[in-house]
């Protein structure tokens, strides 16, 4: 007999499921689902249902609306430049970290999945693989910096993101060019250069930031005009030359 999931393991296993079905769009931005509809579809009890959309709702991904059910939020232009601000002030020092710390094993995994991203540029995917191969190549980097919770916190800034469908490719970008962008942030990781990662990964995010928000406000001949607010921080990464030591006050 198979044994059946604790409540704590089916709970996460329908979480992920209704996580998914958000960002793939399956559960519609706008619209309204009622608990006992989505628990019947998944064929579970409410209990496991509402706890894993009390999880999404603190992720910012649905609302309760008293005696209407759950509705699945859109991501506004406000929201991308939060977003992408967030991204830019916690990605930037934990690629500069990560690039420090990162193991063999991380860096062998990293590569993997740039080769992976290479062969669905070079084959122009149209399935939206390569978002996966993108949130996976970040979240290698981010788990490398040594802080697990940073990075569920920016895993759960990308589902936002993934929300309003909101992608470079194809629109203002090639996939070829989204690809160089990581692969020149993987190869100053492997070569320990961090403040050379960390400066790559402020410009990548800096850049998809501002063709994105372009896009959402349909001025893509203009994007300068959407600069990140935070992007002003570039110079806390001027000082480190790669050379200098960084030193304690004494007694610490």
């Amino acid at each position: 007999m198979k044994a059946m999931p604790n409540r704590d393991t089916l709970a996460n296993q329908v979480h992920e499921s209704l996580r998914s079905a958000i960002i793939l769009g399956e559960l519609v931005p706008g619209s309204l689902y009622s608990v006992v509809d989505l628990a019947e579809k998944m064929n579970v009890s409410r209990t496991p249902a509402r706890e894993a959309l009390l999880k999404l709702a603190d992720a910012g991904m649905v609302k309760f609306e008293r005696n209407r059910g759950i509705r699945i939020l859109e991501t506004t232009i406000h929201d991308l430049e939060e977003i992408f601000s967030l991204r830019l002030l916690l990605e930037v020092p934990a690629t500069y970290r990560a690039t420090q710390k990162a193991r063999p094993a991380e860096l062998r995994a990293l590569k993997k999945t740039l080769e992976t991203f290479k062969t669905l540029a070079e084959a122009d995917d149209r399935r939206g693989d390569h978002l996966q191969c993108d949130a996976q190549f970040h979240h290698i980097i981010l788990q490398a910096s040594g802080n697990s919770r940073l990075a569920r916190f920016v895993d759960t800034l990308r589902d936002l993101q993934m929300v309003r469908g909101a992608s470079t490719s194809g629109k203002t970008r090639t996939l070829t060019d989204i690809y160089d962008d990581h692969e020149r942030i993987y190869e100053q990781v492997a070569a320990r250069d961090a403040v050379g990662a960390a400066r790559l990964m402020r410009d990548h995010i800096a850049l998809t930031g501002r063709l994105l928000l372009a896009q959402e406000a349909g001025d893509t001949a203009h994007p300068e005009r959407f600069e990140l607010p935070w992007l002003d921080i570039r110079g806390l990464f001027e000082p480190f030359s790669g050379d200098e030591e960084l030193t304690q006050p004494s007694g610490i």
